[in-house]
């Protein structure tokens, strides 16, 4: 009798195990939104066997991990590299078997009407005058350096990132100025931060110190795909397949009982077992009208950045001999960057591109211009100060070029969001358990970060399928 019983449980438990790992495809998950944190949802539910649609607005997806291919060329329409802390970009290049490169920093910086280059080995004795004057020999820079080393262990962007322990209410400004870092010092990172990051002062300290953490005490491992960023989406956009739709805007999720059960589309209604939020913070309450004041106070913490890029295809250097890129930190003048130093596979043999990135008010400014009058006035703002040897095209000059706008480009993540998120995830676990959000604002913003919150979301929404289904085939066994 009781090897039948026995016998009898062991087949029982091998058919739920069964039913179990494939339980997801009985469950169809919806993901609004075809940015880094989608397609990183999409991808993880597809590899799991889940059925998965992933409905973009826009024509094409990747948001800020777009990239562009134009005759011959590569271009990357928002985020450029990876820090060393990018485990889930840096898998998923892996496992995607897309080619890295290490990516070397060398900058020129337009101060005080002059240009200081801050080019390797930046301990050499003739390097001493250009740090001076960019303020890293200052009593506050050894300071912060001091500061961010001691908090290494939290100072990251990592996908298991436990930076709201160190969150606090102080801003980045107000950590400057107790660290006692000079004028200088703040230029200097203001210039290298701010032109794509908005106004780096007002953000969360623990945030801003995981830039810095990258930036001064590992930036001889950041890497970058040998055809840019934008290389990451297309593969991964690739390996979503048909799971992609596009053109294809979500008016509205419908939630019923505490439940979302589809999403509602100008096609109609699509029935949905779980849905997965992938779009700015800013935008969730607009597509989720029905989300409780608590899910709408939390996002309220989120702000983003603006930015403008403009992408010019060249058949000349427009830099300086092995210069990557030149800073103007003391005014609006954009961030000049020739990435086919680092990166010749982006460009045919023998070109080049010259990118110009603008953030903050001037970015503002120009987002409602036309595409030409926005490269008219950043040539114009760049031919200013030219480095010494540049090569700057004309207005219209160019084997072709590529205007990218960016109303919300970076999370700013303001002094409290961490906390405030981490409360979210825990509501809406326990209120809406099969609505997740996903976005770089749900971990440490970034396009690891974004990544990182779409395999999240993923995970937890697969989870949250089967936990449904378990007790149907418990009663069934």
């Amino acid at each position: 009798m009781a090897p039948r019983i026995t016998s009898r449980v062991l087949e029982s438990k091998k058919s739920m195990n069964a039913a179990a790992t494939n339980i997801a495809n009985t469950g169809k998950v919806i993901v609004i939104g075809g940015g880094a944190a989608g397609l990183g949802a999409a991808w993880t539910l597809k590899q799991r066997g889940v059925d998965v649609v992933l409905l973009e607005a826009d024509a094409r997806a990747g948001g800020r991990l777009g990239g562009d291919r134009v005759d011959g060329f590569s271009l990357d329409q928002g985020a450029d590299f990876f820090c060393s802390s990018y485990d889930v970009a840096l898998r998923m290049c892996k496992e995607l078997q897309i080619p890295l490169l290490h990516s070397d920093m060398n900058l020129g910086w337009y101060r005080n009407g002059r240009w200081v280059r801050s080019s390797p080995p930046l301990h050499a004795i003739s390097n001493l005058p250009k740090l001076w004057r960019l303020g890293l020999l200052s009593p506050g820079f050894i300071r912060l350096v001091r500061d961010v080393k001691a908090q290494s262990e939290h100072l990251n962007f990592a996908s298991d990132n436990r930076i709201v322990e160190l969150e606090d209410e102080e801003n980045f400004g107000d950590f400057l100025q107790n660290a006692g870092v000079s004028e200088a010092l703040r230029i200097t990172l203001r210039g290298f931060l701010e032109m794509t990051m908005g106004h780096i002062e007002t953000s969360s300290a623990a945030y801003m110190k995981v830039y810095l953490a990258e930036m001064l005490l590992k930036a001889d491992q950041i890497q970058v795909p040998e055809k840019g960023l934008g290389a990451l989406m297309h593969a991964l956009v690739d390996a979503c397949g048909d799971v992609v739709r596009l053109s294809t805007p979500v008016r509205k999720v419908v939630i019923r009982d505490g439940r979302a059960t589809g999403v509602l589309t100008d096609e109609g209604h699509l029935d949905a077992d779980a849905v997965i939020c992938a779009i700015p913070a800013t935008k969730v309450a607009g597509v989720v009208p029905d989300l409780p004041l608590w899910g709408r106070q939390a996002l309220d913490k989120v702000t983003y950045s603006c930015g403008v890029r403009l992408v010019i295809g060249l058949d000349h250097p427009p830099l300086p001999a092995g210069w990557h890129g030149a800073l103007y930190p003391e005014d609006d003048t954009p961030l000049l960057l020739d990435r086919s130093i680092n990166l010749p596979a982006c460009v045919p043999p023998g070109k080049s591109t010259l990118d110009l990135l603008v953030g903050r008010d001037r970015a503002r400014a120009l987002l409602p211009m036309d595409d030409a009058e926005i490269k008219r006035q950043l040539l114009r703002d760049a031919r200013r100060n030219p480095p010494p040897g540049a090569r700057l095209p004309g207005d219209n000059e160019g084997l072709f070029s590529r205007v990218y706008r960016w109303e919300e480009a970076v999370c700013m993540a303001q002094p409290g969001m961490f906390r405030a998120m981490a409360a979210l995830r825990g509501r809406l676990k326990q209120d809406l358990k099969n609505l997740f959000l996903a976005g770089d604002y749900m971990c440490v913003p970034s396009v690891n970060g974004a990544l990182a919150s779409g395999v999240d979301a993923a995970t937890a929404c697969e989870e949250s399928l089967v936990a449904r289904k378990a007790p149907a085939l418990v009663k069934a066994a």
